[in-house]
């Protein structure tokens, strides 16, 4: 019996532990603060102290001014909190962010939620129906102050990237060159050949061909130039040097009698006559 009464007792102390640490736990969970997602509110503040005047009271179109620039201060902070809650759902997912950082987003949405119906009040207090436009007209003025802000910001970052792009650019060191003349720019045009006179016919052929007498041909020798042992005539007893003529002349057997002498015969019959040129000056 005290065997069981033992591991009862046990798991009825450390139940009760874990439950009494969580209700005081949770208690002081609840009792802690949590820290606003947006730290305060000027414009709302601003026109809360221009409601409340009373000497002199502020003026209806200064109210209505303080009241558009409320609800574009609401348009601003609720297009950043659309855009943050995807973000903020992921990291919690992940486990990246913990549960109070979304715990104050959600306090942040409904006090935004607050802050639109008493703006929508608020203006429906000076014109009837108002409340329902306020809003489109604070987001339109919203855009036109970012494209302001844009364009005023121009000049300052076009200096900006000037300075920034001319220390990264290296400075180049141009080499000046001399002037270049139009002389020597333009090259001289290559003069054109004379054409080649043309030599008329007749005069061609009224030049003589040449004034160098023929060679004449050897019977030995064949058109081809090979000499031909069959066409060589049968020796004779008659001097080959020389032959004397009837006239005095000295006339080689092997040339016709009409071409002229060579030299070579001519300075033989000059040196040494033969013995036919003896037997005609006898006949003489």
């Amino acid at each position: 019996m005290a065997s069981i009464l033992v591991p009862v007792l046990y798991l009825t102390l450390v139940i009760g532990s874990l439950f009494i640490f969580s209700y005081f736990y949770r208690k002081r969970k609840a009792a802690t603060r949590l820290e606003p997602w947006f730290p305060s509110h000027p414009e709302r503040n601003t026109y809360v102290t221009l409601l409340q005047l009373t000497s002199p009271p502020a003026s209806d179109s200064l109210l209505k001014a303080a009241l558009i620039r409320r609800a574009m201060a609401d348009v601003t902070r609720v297009l950043y909190l659309r855009e943050a809650k995807p973000a903020l759902q992921a990291l919690l997912q992940k486990g990246s962010i913990g549960e109070e950082l979304w715990n104050s987003f959600l306090q942040a949405e409904k006090e935004m939620e607050a802050e639109i119906v008493e703006v929508m009040y608020e203006a429906n207090t000076f014109v009837n129906g108002w409340g329902q436009v306020i809003f489109a007209s604070a987001g339109e003025m919203v855009q036109n102050e970012k494209i302001k802000k844009a364009f005023d910001e121009l000049p300052k970052v076009r200096a900006q990237k000037e300075t920034e792009y001319s220390k990264k650019r290296k400075p180049k060191s141009i080499q000046e060159k001399p002037p270049v003349s139009p002389s020597s720019t333009t090259s001289p045009l290559p003069s054109p050949a004379a054409p080649p006179t043309p030599t008329p016919q007749s005069a061609q052929s009224a030049t003589p061909a040449s004034s160098v007498p023929p060679t004449p041909l050897d019977p030995s020798t064949n058109t081809n130039g090979s000499a031909s042992s069959t066409l060589a005539p049968p020796p004779s007893s008659i001097d080959t040097e020389s032959i004397a003529s009837s006239d005095g002349e000295l006339v080689s057997p092997l040339s016709p009698p009409g071409l002229p002498q060579t030299p070579k015969s001519a300075s033989s019959s000059k040196g040494t006559p033969g013995k036919s040129a003896k037997k005609g000056k006898k006949r003489k």
